[in-house]
């Protein structure tokens, strides 16, 4: 490779990838709209990039969830963590809630219709009992083969529970504690290799999108952005409802007691930070920091919230994973049922847990989501180009979250001065309840 060209290369790999996929998005429809029916020709590529996404969703759900529950340690958890973790999963669920409902009323992707060799489940919906039965696998390898998502999900979670286990009971430096540390190492390996084929798939996904774009604009026109539009207003209607109804109104103002518009005050950096950055983990300092000096939490709090909800805390994103499937489920005119929402939001519940640090993390959820409810994954590649803007709206949405239940958990463990910061100059106590100042002392 000459020299002119290394540097081109690497000029385009400096460049986020989501940004090259959203470039790849936009040629894709506008060599659509040009060319028109004839552009269907590159489907293929596109149908290449969604084989490569159906590969790795097993593996990267069975490694990463292993690794998460490897932190769930029933010894390290006590009474905090599992405040913590409780609420965290509770405001997930709340969150693909308010997403579906949100989805249903909007109706996003009405209007657009995939390519015909798109594969759709076409299967009766099985009845609500038997998705929650559903959730536990008579056969974990044949869940495995068969991509029955909530049966693999639920089995990675308990191996690693009972991984977790074995290791608190077992003697240090006994047999049981280095096998299950082999275990955990060997499985810490899979888990960075599949993070490699993740980044992998992910870089051939700007082919991949771009075919798909023009397949799709060749036979649908313009009108396809009407419902992408529509699919964003439901997100940013959906996150509108989310943080100021359970965040700020249930979270701050019922349960904590406290003015949302004070909460507000003292989060706004880091909510800003997210939305500039769009990455939890990278706006972990400054969550901290306003968690410390401006909320006043007491470090033993937010020292293992905070981390911890950068990671597993997905609320805007498993949000968008409910909407994403309402919208795919239009575009191939299939009706989701309500055993099939549920079993959405039990799958997007479950894989927040453990795929946060997946390069492409919503990509490679939505394929979990699709996949259990047989939506076809190629309907992923039309919201990959609105993803970057999307994002920034989810990851706000994420961190807002982990300060509001860092701030609720501390309250009930009294580990909070509400002396301090924002707090200082608030006039009173929404509610007209005296202060009552919580130190460390």
């Amino acid at each position: 490779m000459s020299y002119t060209a290394q540097r081109l290369w690497r000029r385009y790999r400096s460049v986020p990838i989501i940004y090259r996929i959203a470039a790849a998005f936009i040629l894709g429809s506008v060599v659509g709209i040009v060319v028109g029916k004839p552009a269907a020709s590159l489907q293929p590529l596109g149908d290449l990039f969604v084989r490569l996404l159906k590969m790795v969703i097993v593996p990267i759900v069975v490694f990463t969830l292993i690794m998460a529950a490897r932190n769930l340690s029933p010894k390290n958890l006590g009474k905090i963590g599992v405040e913590v973790v409780a609420l965290y999963l509770l405001t997930t669920m709340v969150a693909i809630a308010i997403g579906l409902g949100i989805s249903n009323l909007i109706d996003p992707g009405v209007g657009i219709e995939l390519a015909k060799n798109a594969n759709v489940n076409a299967e009766k919906a099985p009845p609500l009992g038997k998705v929650l039965l559903g959730i536990v696998p008579e056969n974990p390898i044949h869940a495995m083969a068969e991509g029955q998502m909530l049966g693999v999900i639920f089995f990675s979670l308990i191996f690693g529970i009972g991984l977790t286990v074995v290791r608190d009971e077992a003697e240090p430096g006994s047999k049981l504690d280095d096998g299950v540390s082999a275990i955990f190492d060997a499985v810490e390996v899979g888990t960075e290799v599949m993070f490699k084929v993740v980044w992998g798939v992910m870089e051939y996904g700007v082919i991949g999108v771009f075919a798909l774009m023009a397949a799709l604009f060749g036979q649908t026109g313009i009108g396809a952005i009407v419902s992408l539009l529509k699919l964003c207003a439901s997100l940013a209607i959906a996150i509108a409802i989310h943080i100021s109804v359970v965040y700020l109104l249930i979270i701050m103002l019922g349960l904590v007691g406290k003015s949302p518009v004070d909460f507000l005050r003292g989060g706004k950096d880091a909510m800003m930070t997210a939305l500039s950055i769009r990455s939890s983990s990278g706006t972990l300092p400054v969550t901290m920091s306003n968690a410390d000096e401006n909320l006043g939490v007491d470090e033993e709090v937010y020292s293992f919230s905070l981390p911890l909800g950068a990671t597993v805390n997905m609320d805007g994103t498993a949000m968008y994973l409910g909407i994403a499937a309402i919208f795919t489920a239009n575009v191939v005119g299939k009706s989701l049922t309500l055993a099939e929402q549920l079993s959405v939001l039990l799958t997007a519940l479950l894989a927040s847990i453990g795929t946060a640090g997946v390069p492409g993390a919503s990509l490679i959820m939505m394929s979990v989501v699709f996949t259990q409810v047989g939506l076809p994954l190629s309907a992923i590649a039309m919201v990959a180009g609105v993803d970057p803007l999307l994002d920034r709206m989810r990851t706000m949405n994420n961190v807002t979250g982990d300060l509001a239940v860092t701030t609720l958990v501390a309250k009930w463990n009294d580990a909070i001065d509400f002396t301090t910061g924002v707090w200082a100059d608030a006039p009173a106590d929404v509610g007209g309840v005296a202060s009552s100042p919580t130190t460390d002392d």
